[in-house]
């Protein structure tokens, strides 16, 4: 009997498949964060491009290339036609342009409030266009799908009620006499 334990005590200490079990154990851990980067990585390329294409409309509206800025969508369709990288840019993107008051400079504290595409109502665009010598604040906000929702990036981000995380970007010009 004791013969019987000591063999079987023998072949329990045998290391044959140590390896598979760190694999096992470390894996996951290495690729969850490599999917992280790589989600991170879009994430900054979309909102990177997103302020781009806000700042290259805005630049045309200074010098005076665009005068109709009167309609709602006349803004979203320049940051869309300016942003190519964003899906779905038209039903996503909201743009918000508000009056500064040059007596107490007040920007507002809040973000700029996204679209919920799970919302039954839609929030229109907020334009205000301005007079003369007036300092105008420009907020675009888009939402975006993660390619990997799953990740730790994905579930830190704010997000609408599908699951589309949310970007902004803002920039601020003056309107010039007419």
């Amino acid at each position: 009997m004791i013969r019987a334990l000591s063999r079987l005590f023998r072949r329990a200490r045998r290391e044959d498949g140590t390896a598979t079990i760190e694999f096992v154990i470390v894996v996951p851990i290495v690729m969850s964060v490599f999917v992280a980067a790589v989600e991170a990585g879009f994430y900054m390329t979309k909102r990177a491009l997103l302020e781009r294409g806000l700042d290259l409309v805005m630049r045309d509206v200074r010098l005076g290339y665009v005068t109709n800025i009167n309609g709602a969508n006349a803004l979203r369709e320049l940051v869309c036609a300016a942003t190519p990288i964003m899906a779905d840019c038209e039903d996503t993107l909201r743009v918000e342009m508000r009056l500064i008051s040059t007596l107490s400079f007040d920007i507002p504290a809040e973000p700029p409030q996204c679209i919920d595409r799970g919302s039954a109502t839609k929030l229109d665009d907020d334009v205000v266009p301005g007079g003369s010598h007036e300092i105008m604040l420009v907020r675009v906000c888009a939402v975006q799908d993660p390619i990997f929702p799953s990740t730790g990036l994905g579930l830190q981000m704010r997000k609408d009620a599908q699951g589309g995380y949310q970007m902004a970007a803002t920039s601020v010009f003056v309107n010039e006499p007419q």
